[in-house]
């Protein structure tokens, strides 16, 4: 069997650039090298580079997305998309691959670029009657008028960066005189802002993905954070307890598995993503979505995948056939 040649493209231009090196290496080592070729793609602001099993270096065409050696050059047959934040979660890559009629495992430009967005991926949740927080939109070059962004949200409330990812530029906000600085600091991460009203409840993450034509949904996790919410610290440093499958009541997870699948349904999203909920007297409030979602270690899609008891290699291969199946049907 002649084994595809795939690219796990990592890094980016964020501050989750490290995490994102993690979930592609998890990848990397994973892929089943009888079926694939596999090679580290690492993009950064400065140079876009591969290497291979053998540990033979390239460099990455902008152009063509080729890894050009100084004997050959390599054409790719499908990607693995691992980057968290831009490039990669936020659609530009996905439009370039699009270009190229290159095969990948995340979503198509538009609906990363929708799902990237919290403020209007939230807009378009809403018309469709899915319950989230209260919330509060600004730019920043906008006057802050703290009086009504208090009167919208109260307190407490999370600040956010709007186009951000691992919970970096999110901090928790109790009263009026913190909220300047808070604004300040997540305007260090993007220029557009969030301001959400707290939900007080037990918190799931639920991963969703596409196979042979069906939806499935993993087994749902539920999130205790030793910190005040689940923050860089309580992901990666071992801050939280990660309970899976999710100690919930039978209806409470049905109706957060028909949300996720809905979502992930209507908005057309490819590959496996994670969506984050919050319970409120029942009713599981939606607060963000991940069409990238971290493949380390201690990432939660990990947990699910095992939990549902498929071995990580596999549940690799049947996303990497599945995007090649959507792009030759």
């Amino acid at each position: 069997m002649c084994r595809k040649k795939v690219g796990v493209v990592c890094g980016g231009f964020t501050s989750e650039f490290e995490i994102s090196i993690r979930s592609g290496e998890t990848v990397f080592r994973n892929l089943n090298r009888d079926f694939w070729d596999v090679f580290l793609i690492t993009i950064d602001q400065k140079k876009w580079t591969a290497i291979d099993d053998q540990k033979k270096t390239y460099e990455v065409s902008k152009g063509d997305f080729k890894l050009i050696s100084q004997k050959d050059s390599v054409c790719l047959d499908l990607i693995f998309n691992a980057i968290h934040g831009a490039p990669g979660e936020n659609g530009q890559l996905s439009s370039l691959w699009e270009l190229l009629n290159i095969p990948f495992s995340s979503c198509d430009s538009y609906n990363a670029a929708l799902t990237y967005n919290k403020r209007d991926c939230l807009s378009v949740l809403r018309d469709w009657n899915i319950p989230t927080a209260k919330h509060f939109a600004i730019n920043s070059d906008d006057i802050i008028d703290e009086k009504i962004i208090e009167t919208v949200v109260g307190f407490p409330c999370f600040v956010k960066a709007n186009r951000a990812g691992s919970s970096f530029g999110v901090f928790k906000v109790k009263k009026r005189s913190s909220l300047s600085e808070a604004i300040k600091k997540a305007f260090k991460e993007d220029n557009q802002v969030i301001i959400e009203s707290e939900l007080v409840g037990r918190e799931v993450s639920v991963g969703v993905y596409a196979l042979n034509n069906s939806i499935n949904v993993l087994p749902v996790t539920e999130i205790i954070s030793e910190n005040e919410f689940f923050d860089y610290a309580a992901k990666y440093e071992g801050k939280s307890e990660e309970i899976t499958p999710a100690k919930i009541p039978a209806d409470w997870k049905e109706r957060v598995e028909d949300y996720a699948k809905e979502i992930y349904r209507k908005l057309g999203l490819k590959g496996v993503v994670r969506s984050e909920f919050i319970f409120v007297n029942g009713i599981p409030n939606f607060i963000e979505i991940n069409s990238v979602p971290g493949m380390t270690s201690e990432s939660i899609i990990p947990q699910q995948v095992k939990s549902k008891g498929i071995d990580l290699s596999v549940f690799l291969d049947q996303l990497l056939n599945h995007a090649l199946i959507k792009n030759n049907p």
